[in-house]
């Protein structure tokens, strides 16, 4: 399964961190990637840097074109799941999403919104799933949708190629340095 998020409505002299944390949330819990409809580099060089230290193949392509990007993803297979609250609700439609998820060559898009998301997102999306009807962080969206969608397996992911490794502790931090960083 190939999982890639797809960020709208980022506003870089507000919503910087936010969307880092979309990305780096994404990147955690098992997506391959990040398209923001924005330019950004920071964003990509902090993310990029990230995923070198701490492992992993995870992209970031800025500027993209939202539009263009959904219709692609649509015509070649792709599933498109919209993160809104007044979608459908995750412990619904998961299942729904599961499955089609295990299907040969299975690609999904998730959407995450910023500021209102165009009405043209609702109607290409799949799904639109809310993880509660209530305002809450696009963030913990992503994090829930992506944690039900794997069940928990993306917890316990090893990355490839990381410089850097958390040894689990109890107590205390305990970092392994795998390269020279």
């Amino acid at each position: 399964m190939e999982i890639v998020v797809l960020r709208l409505g980022h506003r870089p002299e507000r919503d910087q961190r936010v969307t880092t944390h979309v990305g780096l949330v994404g990147r955690a819990l098992g997506a391959k990637g990040m398209l923001l409809a924005a330019n950004d580099q920071g964003i990509e060089r902090s993310i990029t840097k990230v995923t070198k230290q701490w492992g992993g193949n995870f992209f970031v392509k800025t500027g993209v074109n939202w539009r263009a990007e959904l219709a692609s993803w649509r015509q070649s297979g792709g599933k498109v799941c919209h993160l809104t609250m007044y979608g459908e609700n995750i412990l619904e439609v998961i299942p729904e999403i599961r499955a089609e998820m295990k299907k040969e060559n299975a690609h999904l898009m998730v959407v995450v919104g910023a500021e209102k998301v165009p009405f043209e997102v609702f109607e290409a999306a799949d799904w639109n799933v809310a993880v509660s009807n209530q305002p809450h962080s696009e963030v913990a969206a992503l994090a829930l949708l992506l944690d039900h969608l794997h069940e928990g397996r993306e917890l316990k992911a090893v990355f490839e190629h990381a410089e850097l490794q958390i040894v689990p502790k109890k107590r205390g931090k305990e970092v392994i340095v795998t390269k020279r960083v």
